[in-house]
């Protein structure tokens, strides 16, 4: 019998009380502040929470892999056009075989990869707030060359930690959640003490809301204008659990925010204020499966972002390894 999953303590005491739901923009502005990581690794920092990713960190999350199981976390590529698919991506195909002299297959792609529709990676010089971003740097430092401070070539070391899954719709017995649903912080401290897992830092955070499943049975739809998503009441929370990476399936924020006033306010608080890259539109619906059949919400998790010098971030393809 494999022992129960029991991960060392973070005490979930920290969490126990019920956050606010009705914060205003003054609330957020200094949650803004309040929250802030700038200055935390030094005043020329680009990297953020992902400094808590240390060495024993990623050796720790060498053990979570027990059983060999790859799952990926992204999406197919898209090339069709759809409600939540603006800008789909483009393949030209250079080179085929229907000419006899053809030696190889080649083709090329194009994409706007930040969005609702592809699995991506936000990296800190994505936002701007009151004209500056993560640690003080200027929003003036991306230009049309690209991103000279903050850009996702930061990570080309790649991302190699442990990474907790929050399966909300399985703690609330359904489904999926619905457009404008929003997930709170006793969501978040429920499914902790229903998997027993403890948070550590230097995790990622992966929360399923199960936008796929509901995209697969009833199509799709403009999730700009509604999508389940973290209230930005949990930022407090994140902050205190160490989370060095946040991904969902959707873009972590509910929609529409519940906020008068500001669009995004989980991108902004976690990316400007918190100096956390965030993982957008990622499928979690195989690794919830995989999660659920073996008992185990968490696992080895790998991001490798192009190496993109100036880029505000990456599609990628995170894998996780059970």
């Amino acid at each position: 019998m494999k022992k129960p999953c029991v991960i060392a303590l973070a005490s979930i005491a920290l969490f126990s009380q019920q956050a606010p739901r009705n914060l205003t923009r003054t609330d957020v502005d200094r949650m803004t502040k309040d929250l802030s990581n700038w200055g935390r690794w030094g005043k020329e920092d680009q990297k953020g929470s992902v400094n808590l990713i240390t060495d024993e960190r990623r050796k720790a999350s060498a053990k979570l892999v027990r059983e060999g199981i790859t799952v990926s976390l992204a999406r197919p590529l898209d090339f069709e056009k759809a409600a939540d698919n603006a800008s789909p991506y483009i393949r030209e195909m250079t080179s085929t075989g229907e000419k006899p002299t053809s030696g190889a297959g080649m083709d090329k792609f194009e994409v706007a990869y930040h969005g609702w529709a592809h699995t991506h990676m936000d990296a800190l010089s994505h936002i701007f707030y009151r004209g500056e971003m993560y640690n003080g740097f200027s929003q003036t430092e991306v230009t049309k060359a690209g991103a000279n401070k903050l850009d996702v070539a930061n990570y080309r070391g790649g991302i190699v930690t442990r990474a907790v899954l929050f399966d909300i719709p399985r703690l609330k017995g359904v489904p999926y959640l619905e457009p404008g649903d929003a997930i709170y912080q006793e969501d978040l401290d429920a499914w902790l003490k229903q998997t027993g897992i403890r948070m550590q830092s230097g995790d990622v955070m992966l929360v399923r809301t199960g936008r796929w499943a509901r995209r697969a049975a009833k199509g799709a739809w403009n999730l700009g204008e509604g999508a389940p998503g973290l209230y930005v009441s949990t930022m407090p929370w994140i902050k205190k659990a160490g989370v060095a990476i946040l991904g969902s399936d959707a873009t972590s924020d509910v929609l529409p925010s519940q906020v008068e006033g500001i669009f995004l306010p989980v991108h902004r608080i976690a990316i400007v204020a918190l100096g956390i890259p965030l993982l957008d539109n990622c499928d979690l619906e195989a690794v919830a499966e995989v999660a659920a059949r073996l008992k185990r919400w968490e696992f080895q998790i790998v991001v490798a972002p192009l190496p993109s010098p100036g880029g505000t971030g990456s599609p990628v393809n995170p894998i996780a390894i059970f």
